[in-house]
C-alpha cells in the first residue's frame, strides 16, 4: 500500500500513519514524518570591470552534484522580461537560444556549465542572469546573479 500526494506544498508536512487490520492477528501500523521544504533560490551579486570577462557559476559557488547529468538553462532578466540564453540537455551540446543580437557572440557556456560573458558592457549592469537545473521532473534548483559593471 502506498500514499501518493499530488501538488505537494509545505502545508502537507506532518505525521502520516497507515493502519492495516489483519485477521486473525489484529492491527498493524506504521508511521512516517514527512517534511516538505520550500525550494529556495540563491541570489548573488557579482561585480566586473567594463570590457572584462564575467563568469557566473551555475547554482552559485556550491555545486555538489555533477550538473552534466541534468537539463539546465541560463536566462537573462531585464525590464521584467526573461529570455533563455543557453539550454543544455545531458550528454548533448549546448543550444544557444539568444534571439537578440545584443547577446549573440558574447555569451558562452564555460566549465561546469558556468555562463561566460565577454566583453562586458555598461548595458549589462543591473541584469539578472539565472541558472535553472531540472534535477527531478517536478524539482528545479535556481540560482540568480545580478551583475554590476564597474567603469574604469
Amino acid at each position: 500500500y502506498a500514499l501518493h500526494l499530488r501538488k505537494v506544498t509545505v502545508s502537507l508536512s506532518g505525521q502520516y500513519e497507515c493502519s492495516l487490520v489483519t485477521y486473525p492477528l489484529g492491527t498493524k501500523a506504521g508511521s512516517i514524518q514527512l517534511v516538505v521544504a520550500a525550494e529556495e533560490e540563491q541570489h548573488y551579486v557579482k561585480e566586473v570591470q567594463l570590457n572584462e570577462t564575467l563568469e557566473i557559476p551555475c547554482l552559485g559557488n556550491a555545486t555538489p552534484e555533477n550538473l552534466s547529468n541534468y537539463p539546465l538553462k541560463w536566462l537573462v532578466e531585464e525590464n521584467g522580461s526573461k529570455e533563455v540564453l543557453v539550454a543544455k540537455e545531458p550528454s548533448t551540446a549546448e543550444v544557444y537560444r539568444n534571439s537578440s543580437a545584443f547577446h549573440r557572440e558574447r555569451i558562452h557556456l564555460g566549465l561546469n556549465n558556468s555562463l561566460k560573458i565577454f566583453p562586458t558592457k555598461l548595458s549589462d549592469d543591473g541584469k539578472v542572469f539565472s541558472c535553472h537545473v531540472v534535477y527531478h521532473p517536478e524539482r528545479t534548483r535556481k540560482s540568480s546573479t545580478t551583475v554590476r559593471v564597474l567603469g574604469k
